[in-house]
């Protein structure tokens, strides 16, 4: 960490636990400069704003660190760091990028804004159900100020969370966000500072928490100037899927660390965000005696006055990512995507990729569930190697499932969405498994009316760089069948086109159709269920079992979920219910009601004279059973 002279604190040191170290921190009177450079000989804070232009070098620390107070710098004030009298950079600690990646950095103090929020008291992981949103794509406006239009509907939907995909300064005017360049800066496309805050101090007016997306493991091709200062943020000793590994346990791995971990704090104490989802943590090698994502959690919670959620996203299927401290990472949750899996192979017939090591049958879909994840330590069909470790005694709210999210629908070759490969019918029912089983949903937007709009992968590169990406697009699916010759892979949307991000744009006007309509009030209905009733059931009182070949139910306390993914059938309740008698049941819903499908198809209830209880499904759907 960079310290600062001990007489210059910062107004954040007077209210927080934590103070910010690094970058452009007001203080009274003005601003410390701060930045680490160990290769440079000389750096100079140079100020580039009409009626503020002056230069003043900075002051090296025994930790390689150049610091310099400036009196009177005014918010909005713009300036750049000159390295060894010669080339000029952004600040790697940038708060604000007015101009793009490649302008000067721009002077924010966070406490001009007048925070309204006092009462909240942050995220509660045992209720989330967390909706993923691209600023960019989710309404007309593509804006802060758009997402913020919204939050009247996200909360009438019943989501706790909304998770927004990466939002740091990247190159160009669309963008996943994963190809962020300055980790700290809101993208301004997508509004100032002050419009991320306003963002989430409405969020918390309307009881939704708010969850960022960051992105540590690698940065965008375009305007990633952390080199210029230290050829020590990146490391040849671990590799990467973009290159060159993050230098988590080597030579300098201290202020690499700090810098990510000063990242992670400053979202939650400039922006109020109530928690991070961790992009790719199986990435981040790090063979310290403390993993960084330890250190991160540990950072984190001693410096936060509320509850702060941490989410990795991780393939291993790692326990210690959500075990407690010092034991595992201490973690709250991690993505699972083998429920995603097993249900695109039943119902989609996926089977390539990784969808080749699924079965998608209702034994091992029900294994999934009551696991948290399918592979605990078994070898994988394509690799012949072993994957995951055991979640026993994990909670399975730890686990974040989808139907879909921006990789499971973006990195398809034509951004398809799950319901636009399937029945309606039987997306109504697996809607049903996915917001009543034990784990933690995770929705993406538009998925609740069956959104018409694909998502798709979009860039906005200068040209070489554009070109290396329409064509890398093209030729990661040769290896799929319906994109082995080269006509059908031109078809492949080009990700440079303007015309492919507009296409991802939620078409809103589209939800108050029929079709549309009935299935926002099931999801609606299923939310109000989980967080009403099935949250509240006795969580003792679980069991997940495959019915027959196409039919799962689930018991969470007195309440089952029996869901048909696959044609019509009877089905006996006696493999869940452990073959008790239930004196009585209510029917709660099923996804085939008037009010959800105008044609649906009803299952039916049927009791034998031995006080068995049997469903007859005349077609895929779901069914919700309360038992006392």
């Amino acid at each position: 960490m960079c310290a600062r002279p001990v007489s210059v604190i910062s107004s954040i040191e007077r209210t927080a636990t934590w103070a910010p170290t690094l970058g452009a921190v007001p203080t009274k009177g003005g601003a410390q400069f701060t930045v680490w450079a160990p290769a440079a000989d000389r750096v100079d804070v140079v100020f580039k704003h009409p009626g503020y232009s002056r230069t003043r070098a900075l002051e090296r620390l025994p930790n390689d660190c150049f610091t310099a107070w400036e009196p009177d710098v005014a918010h909005g004030t713009r300036y750049v760091f000159r390295v060894n009298g010669d080339r000029e950079y952004p600040d790697p600690a940038s708060r604000f990028q007015p101009d793009g990646v490649h302008g000067p950095s721009m002077f924010v103090d966070p406490h001009r804004f007048e925070w309204t929020d006092d009462g909240w008291r942050g995220a509660v992981r045992e209720n989330l159900v967390v909706y993923e949103l691209h600023v960019g794509a989710f309404t007309p406006e593509g804006t802060f100020a758009g997402v913020r239009s919204r939050l009247e509907y996200l909360a009438s939907l019943g989501v706790t969370a909304i998770e927004l995909m990466p939002i740091a300064e990247a190159a160009g005017r669309r963008n996943w966000g994963y190809d962020g360049v300055d980790l700290f800066a809101p993208s301004h496309h997508y509004g100032e500072p002050d419009d991320l805050r306003l963002l989430v101090d409405a969020a918390h007016r309307h009881g939704l928490a708010v969850m960022l997306d960051v992105v540590y493991n690698h940065l965008g091709p375009d305007g990633a100037y952390l080199s210029a200062f230290s050829p020590l943020y990146f490391t040849d000793r671990h590799a990467s899927p973009w290159g060159l590994g993050v230098n988590l346990d080597g030579e300098g791995r201290e202020q690499v660390r700090a810098f990510l971990i000063e990242n992670a704090l400053h979202w939650i104490a400039e922006y109020h965000v109530d928690g991070l989802r961790l992009d790719a943590t199986h990435t981040l090698v790090d063979e310290s005696a403390t993993h960084f994502l330890g250190e991160l959690s540990d950072r984190v919670r001693a410096a936060s006055h509320r509850p702060v959620i941490l989410i990795a996203e991780d393939e291993r299927n790692l326990a210690a990512i959500v075990e407690p401290r010092p034991r595992g990472y201490g973690l709250d949750g991690v993505w699972a995507d083998d429920f995603h899996h097993q249900v695109r192979r039943a119902v989609a017939g996926d089977s390539e990729a990784y969808f080749a090591d699924f079965t998608g049958s209702a034994r091992d879909l029900a294994a999934t569930i009551r696991q948290g994840w399918f592979y605990t330590g078994q070898k994988t069909a394509r690799t012949g190697e072993a994957r995951g470790t055991d979640a026993t005694g994990i909670d399975l709210r730890r686990m974040v499932i989808c139907l879909q999210n921006h990789d499971q629908v973006g990195n398809r070759a034509l951004g398809d969405r799950l319901h636009h490969a399937i029945d309606l019918g039987v997306y109504r029912a697996i809607s049903a498994l996915l917001l009543c089983a034990p784990e933690t949903p995770l929705l993406f937007m538009g998925q609740e009316w069956v959104a018409t709009s694909p998502f798709l992968f979009f860039t906005d590169h200068v040209e070489e760089i554009g070109r290396l990406v329409t064509e890398g697009r093209r030729s990661e699916f040769s290896g799929f069948s319906a994109f082995a010759d080269e006509g059908a892979r031109s078809r492949i949307p080009d990700p440079q086109d303007p015309a492919t991000f507009e296409a991802s744009r939620l078409a809103w006007d589209e939800m108050s159709s029929p079709a549309h309509a009935g299935v926002l009030r099931l999801y609606r209905a299923l939310i109000a269920l989980r967080r009403e009733r099935l949250d509240r059931a006795d969580r003792d009182v679980l069991a997940v079992e495959a019915l027959d070949e196409h039919t799962i139910g689930l018991l969470r306390g007195t309440f089952a979920i029996v869901v048909r993914v696959a044609g019509a059938g009877r089905v006996p309740l006696d493999p869940l219910l452990d073959r008790a008698r239930p004196s009585n049941y209510g029917v709660v819903l099923t996804t085939e009601d008037q009010a959800f499908a105008a044609d649906g198809r009803t299952p039916r209830v049927i009791r034998l004279a031995s006080g068995s209880i049997e469903i007859e499904f005349d077609a895929p759907a779901a069914i919700v059973l309360d038992l006392s």
